[in-house]
């Protein structure tokens, strides 16, 4: 039986590298460059969460593309981001008539700029999560689930990134 998982596992890893398979990453890095500027505008209704917003892409730049995070004049490149709407809307009541399951819907506009090149894209990102059966969400419960969707809307924004950079790449 061991030798079959062997076999089974070198046959993946023959088909993974032989059919020419690189990471997404590679593709979103090529269209915005080693050294990247991020600007995320405050929003007056929830400032704090512009930080949080602005922490994510920062983290998902330098994890996910292996991007620096520099300056403005530094850069090859830079990031923008800007709150579309942020709205909670209930899922889920219990018999009593409480909202116990929420989801946050968080739209986010990206502008990306690499020269004289600019686009705006916007993403939607969602999350789920349960409140104890009362009409009040708790306050850190609502910066958590504004974090997550944001999160969820920039992986949806470097997914884009990265199929834009393989349809650059095949040009």
């Amino acid at each position: 039986m061991d030798i079959y998982k062997l076999l089974f596992s070198i046959s993946i890893v023959l088909l993974v590298t032989a059919c020419g398979y690189r990471p997404s990453a590679q593709f979103a890095k090529k269209v915005i460059g080693e050294r990247v500027y991020t600007n995320v505008d405050v929003s007056l209704a929830d400032p704090e969460n512009a930080v949080l917003t602005k922490d994510g892409l920062n983290r998902a730049l330098q994890t996910r593309l292996k991007s620096i995070v520099t300056r403005k004049r530094d850069a090859d490149s830079m990031i923008g981001v800007q709150y579309a709407g942020v709205k909670f809307v209930p899922l889920q009541y219990n018999k009593n008539g409480y909202v116990v399951q929420y989801q946050v819907v968080m739209r986010l506009k990206f502008t990306f700029i690499k020269g004289k090149h600019r686009e705006e894209h916007f993403t939607t990102g969602r999350y789920e999560f349960p409140i104890a059966p009362t009409a009040i969400i708790a306050n850190d419960l609502r910066v958590k689930a504004i974090e997550k969707s944001s999160e969820k809307a920039l992986d949806q924004f470097i997914a884009y990134l990265s199929a834009k950079g393989y349809f650059v790449d095949k040009k």
